[in-house]
């Protein structure tokens, strides 16, 4: 789509010093890895751009993700992995450091990762009291644990859920509901709202990165396939939006959409093309003076 950059957006590829990766539709399509995923990623490792994965899917663990990822031939390191279950971890350490003991709505792969990080997973039990509420993507949700967290959060404990997906995507003859979609049941019962919705597009969901590699927003690349979760998160954080077109998004609705894209491609190889002639035209401008 945009092969050839404008002066200004070189310079604005040319300060990317991090790459933050959407990942179904991004580097990958169901099961199946993009064949140019690779190739991308190792053209980041030259040019001494970090990169990390991005996912709003908090039902498996960091360690099941990096396993999906090697199945596929993808290497790579836990902190290169960041889903909504990380984010909120890094959350609720940020801004609720007094809470230890955790109601969670989610899968055992998420409650493992809550407990690893050092908080308490409490039971089904009136008197098993939580300091807070935590609600999911929950596949392995019972109607016993959804009347407990609906008592909990009726009693105006702190309420955090990991992302506000209402399905989750699939190929199969069904329909996946989501941590939305489990909230708003919530919200019927107990009439309330969850005090806080980590994931895309709430831009916090790249305050784990910034942190961790000490990075100014617009050092930044958010790339992904969706305009309303991967790119108003890039727009809200004030980092380089890359729309991919080798998932969801067609170019009549990015063309219709408020959100206006920074980048356009067809796919990562081709920005991964943009980001290499961006670097060769800077090192051969330094040459030439």
């Amino acid at each position: 789509m945009q092969t050839s950059p404008s002066e200004e957006l070189q310079v604005k590829l040319c300060n990317i010093r991090h790459v933050a990766l959407d990942m179904d539709g991004t580097i990958y399509n169901g099961g199946t890895l993009f064949p140019f995923t690779i190739s991308f990623l190792e053209n980041l490792k030259q040019l001494g751009i970090g990169y990390s994965f991005l996912t709003n899917n908090p039902s498996k663990s960091v360690d099941d993700y990096l396993a999906h990822l090697k199945e596929m031939g993808i290497t790579a390191e836990r902190e290169e992995m960041y889903t909504t279950a990380v984010a909120t971890i890094d959350y609720l350490r940020k801004n609720y450091p007094q809470v230890k003991r955790l109601f969670i709505l989610g899968t055992p792969s998420m409650i493992q990762e809550f407990e690893a990080a050092g908080f308490v997973s409490t039971q089904d039990n009136a008197n098993d009291s939580p300091d807070a509420v935590v609600v999911g993507f929950d596949k392995t949700l019972t109607y016993s644990r959804l009347c407990r967290a609906a008592w909990w959060i009726s009693k105006g404990l702190p309420y955090i859920a990991t992302n506000p997906d209402r399905v989750c995507p699939t190929d199969q003859p069904v329909i996946l509901i989501d941590c939305g979609s489990i909230c708003a049941s919530l919200e019927y019962a107990t009439n309330r709202t969850p005090d806080v919705i980590i994931g895309k597009p709430d831009p916090r969901m790249l305050d784990g990165i910034i942190q961790r590699y000490g990075l100014q927003p617009s050092q930044i690349a958010m790339v992904g396939d969706r305009i309303y979760t991967d790119l108003r998160m890039a727009h809200d954080a004030g980092t380089l939006g890359v729309l991919v077109l080798s998932g969801e998004t067609t170019v009549e609705v990015a063309k219709q959409s408020d959100i206006l894209p920074d980048i356009i491609a067809n796919d990562l190889e081709e920005f991964g093309q943009m980001i290499r002639m961006s670097y060769f035209n800077k090192k051969f401008s330094k040459l030439r003076i």
